[in-house]
């Protein structure tokens, strides 16, 4: 295991590089092999998940209530050892609910009076935001600081967070009374939007027999949240082809209707593009994904396989996309098809 006092070096040596790649697989199998102890199938969701929390970024998961979403969340702060809190949010939810808010306390002894910071569920290392779309707009934002610097102002002071941090945020998408749509400027600061769907059958059964036949297991931690921060400076240390590099910005680019190059189902289609951020999400991932498969070098592929989760809430339809029944995804998925990728086949 890595010490996570240990100094890390922006430029590495081949032996020392592969010997810290090694570790990161090790570490993310270990991880992996404790979770489907409790998780059955959802293979591509809990690798996206893995995926933002070796690369440092935050999660938006969309799907129907009892698909298992708070229980993924919550093993895999068990296997590396985080503080996990989930906060529920409602109609009637206040921004220091989420942040904290500061009493008024006396000093017994002199009897003089100080305002006292009490910290909200916010600090902690990994924060459930569950239903996030029930609570009003002034509340949503409160957690946009805390996402976006990894601190929270309140009278004035601000107080750093712990790290590693990570908000996970969860939406029902069958239900709209009641609910707020988060703003683009919010539904930008999370890295993936991740879509869990319902189980194929066999695997429904082998859930149902699991959770009926014996208590549920308890997870052993596999990773401590300081080495967590370390596997992130390395996978921050990964190079990157400047042909790759080139290719997420064009992926991004093409994305945009504004730009005389954009293709024409995008001038059709689409609303706004996506941003800058997702040009910097694309190769970040691409990166965690690559070191995850032992590999020490981004490429084309490794793009491609990020692309819809970092694009899908990035891109807004217009109201021809809608009267034909166009989605983002389907946008993504022409956009991978026709943007020219690299010649050297990187």
């Amino acid at each position: 295991m890595i010490k996570p006092t240990e100094a890390f070096e922006e430029t590495i040596d081949e032996k020392r590089a592969a010997e810290m790649i090694e570790q990161l697989k090790t570490g993310r199998q270990k991880i992996l092999g404790q979770i489907r102890r409790v998780i059955i199938g959802q293979d591509e969701v809990v690798e996206q998940v893995l995926l933002s929390f070796f690369a440092g970024g935050h999660c938006l998961i969309t799907g129907v209530p009892g698909l298992a979403k708070t229980l993924l969340i919550k093993s895999i702060g068990d296997t590396l050892d985080l503080s996990f809190r989930r906060i529920q949010f409602t109609p009637d939810l206040m921004p220091s609910d989420i942040t904290g808010t500061e009493i008024l306390e006396e000093d017994r002894a002199t009897g003089k009076r100080d305002l006292k910071f009490l910290r909200g569920p916010v600090f902690a290392n990994i924060i459930l935001a569950d239903e996030i779309n029930r609570t009003p707009p002034k509340t949503q934002a409160a957690l946009l600081e805390a996402m976006q610097e990894h601190q929270v102002t309140v009278g004035g002071k601000t107080y750093k967070l712990n790290e590693p941090f990570f908000v996970l945020a969860t939406q029902n998408p069958i239900e709209h009374e009641g609910t707020y749509p988060l703003p683009t400027i919010q539904q930008d600061r999370f890295m993936f939007s991740v879509i869990i769907d319902y189980l194929p059958k066999e695997q429904e059964i082998e859930v149902v027999n699991s959770t009926t036949s014996k208590r549920p297991e308890l997870l052993a931690c596999v990773m401590h949240g300081q080495d967590l921060l370390t596997y992130q400076r390395i996978v921050r240390a990964i190079p990157v082809a400047d042909a790759v590099a080139r290719y997420a910005v064009r992926l991004v680019a093409c994305s945009r209707p504004q730009r005389e190059d954009a293709p024409d189902f995008v001038k059709e289609f689409v609303s706004w593009g996506a941003s800058l951020r997702a040009s910097h999400y694309l190769v970040l991932a691409g990166k965690a994904r690559a070191v995850l498969d032992g590999r020490f070098g981004v490429s084309v592929d490794d793009v491609e396989a990020v692309a819809m989760p970092v694009l899908r809430h990035r891109i807004i339809t217009n109201f021809r996309a809608e009267a034909a029944r166009v989605r983002s995804e389907q946008i993504v998925g022409r956009l991978l098809k026709e943007v020219p990728k690299p010649s050297s086949g990187l």
